[in-house]
This record gives C-alpha cells, sequence and structure tokens, in this order.
C-alpha cells in the first residue's frame, strides 16, 4: 500500500507522519510511507494547505492532523 504524506515541513507536517507510521505499524500493515515535501509535487495532488494525507492516490485529509484513530480508520 502506498501512503504519501504531504508537507513542507512544518511541525503538524511532522506529527502527521509520524502518527501515520504509527498507525501502519498498530495495524502491522504493509506499506511504503513517503514523504512528499515541494510545493510543485503537493500541489499535483490539487492541494492547497497542508498537512494532508494521501492513501493509494486518494487524498483523505487536508489541512489537519487526524487522531490516531482516525488515521487507522483511512488506511486500515
Amino acid at each position: 500500500m502506498e501512503i504519501a504524506v504531504l508537507g513542507t515541513g512544518c511541525p503538524k507536517c511532522h506529527t502527521l507522519e509520524e502518527e501515520t507510521r504509527n498507525a501502519a505499524g498498530e495495524l502491522g500493515l504493509d506499506c511504503n510511507i513517503s514523504k512528499v515535501p515541494t510545493v510543485a509535487e503537493i500541489m499535483k495532488y490539487g492541494v492547497m494547505l497542508t498537512p494532508a494525507l494521501v492513501v493509494v492516490g486518494v487524498v483523505k485529509v487536508v489541512g489537519k492532523v487526524p487522531t490516531l484513530e482516525e488515521i487507522n480508520e483511512m488506511i486500515g
């Protein structure tokens, strides 16, 4: 499973990446979690506000850090 965390490096972006990794670990998922830090690449997803979470090419959340439970639901 491909998961991307979109963010330029702000604290919320780092938190979303960390929580996404925690959620994947809790669920025991075999996934590739990548970080997309450049504005040009982020805009290719149609995202104008970060952080954002993309799961298998689908933008799941934009502009906030969801709870660990919410992330579990999005990626599980």
